[in-house]
C-alpha cells in the first residue's frame, strides 16, 4: 500500500513549484521514515525542474539535502529508532550487489543508482522518486545517515549534498596539512571546500574572479585570496598547487587554473556538469598534471564526512525560508544571491498546506 503525502513540485519545465499531493510507500521491513524537518536547496534541484539537464519527469519533486526524525522503522532495521536526527543525501538505493556498491560506492552502481528524486521508484511499479519538498519520505536503511546532535540541524542539510561534494575529492586526493589547496568559486560548493581543506590542515587559497568576496573567503578559513583576473598575481602562484578543486558551475578557461598546479598535482571538476571550453593539451601534457571529475560520495565516505563535521563544529552558512518562498529563491540562486545555500524550513510546509 501506499500514503499520500503532501509536498511542493513542478508539472512541467515552465511552472513554478506549488503544493501536491505525492504518493509514498509504506514503511517495509528494511525502511525508515521520517518527518521532513529541514530541505537545502540546490543548484541541480533547479536544473531538473527546468529540464535545464533534459530527462526530467513531471511532476518534479526536488530535495536532496534533508533533515529529519525517525518516526517509524521496520523490523529488520537495527542501527535508527524512532526519534534519531538523521538525513537522506542524493542516493536512496542502488543494487547493492555489485563491484561499485560493494567498494562503498553506491553513486557508482553499474546497475544505475537510484537518485532521491527523478529515478525510477524500485518500490512504487510505474512510479518515480520524490524528493524532500515534502513533509515526510521512506528510504532503505542502508541508505540514511545519523546526524551528530551537536551540528545546527537547519545548517546541517547542505552537508548532504554540497558538503561531501567538496568532502569526496578532498580525501580521496589525501589533502592533508601543509598542502596548498586553491578552492576555485566562493559559492554553495566552494565555501564548503574551504571549511574542509581549512580543517584538513591545508593552506587554503579562494580563488576566484571576484575581490568583494575576499572578506568572506578569510572569515570561512581561507589564508589568501587569488583574484584570478589578476594576471600578475597568477603567474606568481604559477605551478604551486598541490591540489585545486574547481567548483565553478559553468563551462569556463582552464588554462590559467591548469598552469597553477605542480607537476604530478591534480585539478578536480565538480561543478560543471555541461561542455567545457577547449584547453591546451600542452598544460597537462608539460608537467604530467591531472583534470578529474567527482560526483558527491558513498553512504560510508558521507558519513564519516558528517562525523569530521560534528567533531569540527562545521555546518553551511545558510539563509532560512519558507517553503512560499522557494520560487524567489531558484532566481536568487540562478543570480548567486545568497550566502551559501538556502534551506527551506519545512514546518512552514504544513502551515502552508493548512490555509
Amino acid at each position: 500500500m501506499a500514503t499520500i503525502t503532501k509536498a511542493y513540485g513542478a508539472t512541467s519545465a515552465k511552472d513554478s513549484l506549488k503544493p501536491m499531493d505525492i504518493t509514498r510507500r509504506e514503511v517495509g521491513a528494511d525502511d525508515v521514515k521520517l518527518d521532513i524537518t529541514y530541505c537545502g536547496v540546490c543548484h541541480s534541484d533547479i536544473h531538473t525542474v527546468r529540464n535545464e539537464w533534459g530527462g526530467s519527469s513531471y511532476p518534479v519533486v526536488p530535495g536532496h539535502e534533508i533533515i529529519g526524525r525517525v518516526t517509524a522503522v521496520g523490523a529488520n532495521v537495527k542501527n535508527f529508532k524512532e526519534g534519531d536526527l538523521v538525513g537522506v543525501g542524493c542516493l536512496v538505493d542502488s543494487c547493492q550487489e555489485c563491484s561499485q556498491c560493494k567498494n562503498d560506492m553506491e553513486q557508482f552502481c553499474e546497475q544505475g543508482a537510484t537518485f532521491t528524486y527523478n529515478s525510477n521508484d524500485k518500490h512504487l511499479e510505474g512510479k518515480q522518486t520524490y524528493g524532500g519538498y515534502s513533509s515526510s519520505v521512506v528510504v532503505n536503511k542502508e541508505f540514511v545517515l545519523s546526524i551528530p546532535e551537536n551540528l545546527d540541524e537547519a545548517a546541517t542539510a547542505p552537508l548532504l549534498c554540497a558538503g561531501i561534494t567538496t568532502w569526496s575529492p578532498l580525501r580521496h586526493w589525501n589533502v592533508k596539512k601543509g598542502d596548498k589547496v586553491g578552492i576555485i568559486g566562493l559559492g554553495g560548493l566552494g565555501h564548503m571546500g574551504v571549511k574542509f581543506a581549512n580543517a584538513l590542515g591545508a593552506h587554503v587559497v579562494m580563488i576566484t574572479t571576484s575581490p568583494a568576496k575576499a572578506d568572506d573567503a578569510k572569515q570561512l578559513g581561507a589564508h589568501e585570496v587569488l583574484i584570478s583576473k589578476n594576471e600578475a598575481e597568477m603567474t606568481k602562484h604559477k605551478g604551486s598547487f598541490d591540489f585545486i578543486l574547481n567548483t565553478v558551475p559553468v563551462g569556463h578557461k582552464m588554462d590559467p587554473y591548469i598552469s597553477l598546479l605542480k607537476n604530478d598535482a591534480t585539478m578536480v571538476l565538480v561543478g560543471a556538469v555541461e561542455p567545457l571550453e577547449p584547453f591546451h593539451g600542452g598544460g597537462i601534457i608539460m608537467g604530467r598534471k591531472r583534470i578529474a571529475g567527482s560526483l558527491i560520495g558513498g553512504i560510508k565516505e558521507t558519513q564519516e564526512m558528517l562525523d569530521f563535521c560534528g567533531e569540527h563544529n562545521i555546518v553551511s552558512d545558510i539563509e532560512l525560508i519558507d517553503i512560499k518562498n522557494i520560487n524567489k529563491a531558484y532566481d536568487r540562486v540562478v543570480a548567486a544571491d545568497v550566502k551559501y545555500r538556502f534551506v527551506i524550513d519545512m514546518a512552514s510546509l504544513k502551515s502552508e498546506m493548512s490555509l
